[in-house]
């Protein structure tokens, strides 16, 4: 499925599920919070905000484990990948090189190795079935934070040569005494 699209569905289901779950409050929070962030055009505002919205993503999120609505979970980290490919495009389009413009990038690459434990903590108590979507928003954000590092730090990630290999160590003879 397009991913454009995968999140047209999913954004409606995914009110609809706050609503429901946690009360009207958060969702609207939420909600405004998403409202704003979709509709920022700057890269570095939009990366900030994601600090705020993923907070408030990960609260929501928390409040679904409690009651085990893990669908509801899954679809909320499903959705912070998402605002984090947005922050992500938007950083990459509007100021390509991160080391000499970091502002944005710092923050959005902090707050995604948040997501990754916030990640990491539910894979430890997720039921079965509800990990392999949750890995595979893992997956994306490590490559996210990757990539975020490469442009913070592109010189650190150049391809080096690899370090000359040692000899191997000859076992001592047993002939021959020393």
């Amino acid at each position: 499925m397009d991913p454009r699209v995968a999140r047209r569905v999913a954004s409606p289901v995914l009110l609809a599920a706050l609503c429901c779950g946690s009360g009207a409050a958060a969702a609207d929070k939420l909600s405004e919070l998403q409202a704003r962030f979709d509709t920022e055009m700057n890269g570095v505002h939009k990366a900030k905000m994601l600090q705020r919205l993923g907070d408030a993503e990960f609260e929501e999120a928390g409040r679904a484990e409690k009651s085990g609505d893990y669908s509801t979970v899954d679809l909320l980290m499903e959705k912070y990948r998402d605002n984090v490919r947005a922050a992500s495009d938007a950083l990459e389009k509007e100021n390509p090189d991160g080391e000499r413009h970091p502002n944005g990038y710092k923050q959005l690459e902090m707050h995604v190795q948040k997501g990754l434990r916030q990640i990491d903590e539910l894979l430890l108590i997720a039921p079965l079935e509800f990990k392999p979507p949750l890995e595979l928003v893992r997956k994306d954000l490590v490559t996210f934070d990757d990539e975020l590092l490469r442009s913070l730090f592109p010189r650190r990630h150049e391809n080096k040569p690899p370090a000359p290999a040692a000899a191997p160590a000859t076992p001592p003879d047993p002939g021959v005494q020393p």
